[in-house]
């Protein structure tokens, strides 16, 4: 299993900026992930920190391809076009 790490960079009124580092078989991909705070009401009505969306993003994501196949820079809504089954099923969680 993957160890996930996660780093806020920055926060305005409209979006977060997040690095994640995620740690496998003694090697490491880094990524920086955009998510704008209205994307992130709409997947979670605010029910659990932007923090805690993007951990199950990347865990979702992990379950459909190697951690070298993410993005190395995204915003979060690209994950929906790769996999269209992404928005419900973190919602559904």
């Amino acid at each position: 299993m993957a160890e996930i790490r996660i780093e806020r960079l920055s926060e305005d009124d409209t979006k977060s900026v997040f690095k994640v580092e995620v740690i496998e078989d003694k090697s490491t991909s880094a990524h920086t992930v955009e998510v704008k705070n209205d994307y992130y009401q709409k997947l979670t009505g605010g029910k659990i920190t932007p923090e805690d969306l993007v951990i199950k993003s990347f865990k979702f994501l992990l379950q459909r391809e190697p951690k070298e196949m993410i993005m190395s820079k995204f915003d979060l809504p690209v994950i929906s076009r790769y996999f269209p089954e992404y928005e419900s099923k973190i919602m559904e969680e």
